[in-house]
């Protein structure tokens, strides 16, 4: 198991505090006895059907999350949390090619059987500042740019250094990441020199975020990929409806060796509530560069993007747009959404234009009281690239 020096260095510093200084061994004995356990379980069947010559994936795993985390001492505590998936009832017929498993055979589940450390970091917080060493979640801009990927079993993690400052309008966030821990277990963890720099402010007519993404695979190649951008989201009230509005535009230069190139992000949203009813129409392009590089957001939690068969985890070269109609509200006691996409190229050609459509479908609901169960369905039809594909998701979590 592959820890970094930071967080091994970070938690033999706070336990030899302990042995170092008897003085304090009071106060340390009542932070240890606010010590909490968590543990979150994650039961799913995922389903794939795709218009080609992979065979038809099935997959049942079970994600069992274990953690504990101190009680504060002078305002550090420490935290540990472990992973496990595995496959249940020998329900395995999926690829996973990243980690090796029956690649080229079935359509990909990103779900690798796996046992590795989720989150390990020492914490300092007083009433506005935050720091964390060691592995842990970052999200960040709603997971577009910065997530978790939660959605998979495996969860994605970073090695590093955090800071965050924050007041009742203001939050200033710093981020340095040594090491990705992406969704696929620990074979394709990448070493990284990633700068991660947020700051936001809240007024009375909204949320203004300004942020700056520095990322570099540490592989001894110029691969630099720099975002900057900005996002307003904002919302106001009428008599019989809430509207909600936001905007953000970002850009980005890629340097590979000899080539270099630039891409714009632009999104823009507006909707309405009415009765519990939610409406919204998003117009999202992640840009081209000449019809040779696609706007990129490599450490985002893809999924929630774009549609649920990850169809763009990668943005074509061509550039991606995506507009969205959505509808979501409740019903029986649970939640209900429904989404439809239409995808174009940014950048269109004589043989690459229509990039297809898709539509979501998804009902959550609490279970017996501790438990929620989901449902979720998504169909893509092709356009001028990708196959058909449709994709089927039943799961149970409980937590605790």
């Amino acid at each position: 198991m592959k820890l970094s020096a930071m967080y091994t260095r970070s938690v033999l510093a706070v336990a030899l505090s302990g042995i170092l200084f008897p003085a304090a061994g009071a106060d340390w004995y009542d932070a240890m006895k606010e010590t909490t356990a968590t543990a979150n379980f994650n039961l799913r069947y995922e389903s794939v059907d795709q218009d080609n010559a992979l065979a038809n994936a099935d997959a049942l795993t079970l994600r069992t999350m274990v953690g504990v985390t101190t009680g504060s001492y002078n305002g550090f505590s420490v935290t540990a949390e472990m992973e496990d998936v595995r496959i249940a009832f020998g329900q395995g017929d999926y690829s996973v090619p990243p980690a090796g498993y029956k690649a080229g055979e079935y359509s990909v589940i990103a779900d690798p059987e796996t046992t590795e450390l989720h989150q390990g970091f020492v914490q300092y917080k007083n009433d506005n500042l935050t720091i964390k060493g060691g592995r842990q979640i970052i999200t960040l801009d709603g997971h577009r740019f910065v997530g978790h990927v939660g959605w998979r079993q495996d969860w994605q993690t970073f090695d590093g250094v955090t800071a965050k400052y924050a007041t009742d309008n203001l939050s200033l966030f710093y981020g340095y990441v040594s090491q990705r821990n992406r969704i696929f277990a620990e074979a394709a963890d990448l070493d990284s020199k990633d700068h991660l720099l947020n700051a936001s402010y809240t007024s009375d007519i909204g949320k203004f975020t300004a942020y700056a993404y520095l990322l570099e695979v540490d592989n001894d190649t110029d691969n630099g990929l720099d975002t900057y951008g900005i996002s307003y989201t904002g919302s106001s009230s009428l008599e019989s409806m809430k509207l909600v509005y936001s905007a953000e535009f970002a850009t980005q230069t890629s340097d590979s060796g000899s080539n270099s190139f630039d891409a714009d992000y632009l999104k823009l949203e507006g909707g309405a509530i009415v009765s519990g009813i939610t409406g919204k129409v998003t117009y999202e392009v992640l840009g081209s560069d000449d019809g040779m590089y696609g706007f990129s957001t490599p450490l985002a939690t893809l999924h929630k993007f774009n549609g649920w068969t990850d169809q763009f985890l990668a943005t074509p070269a061509q550039g991606l747009e995506d507009l969205t109609f959505s509808l979501s509200g409740p019903l029986a006691g649970g939640k209900w959404l429904l989404a439809y996409h239409n995808f174009e190229a940014d950048e269109s050609s004589a043989e690459i234009s229509d990039l297809g459509s898709e539509i979501n479908v998804q009902y959550v609901t609490k279970v017996a009281e501790h438990f929620t169960l989901g449902l979720k369905y998504g169909s893509y039809s092709a356009g001028d690239i990708k196959v058909d594909t449709d994709k089927l998701w039943v799961w149970v979590n409980t937590k605790f």
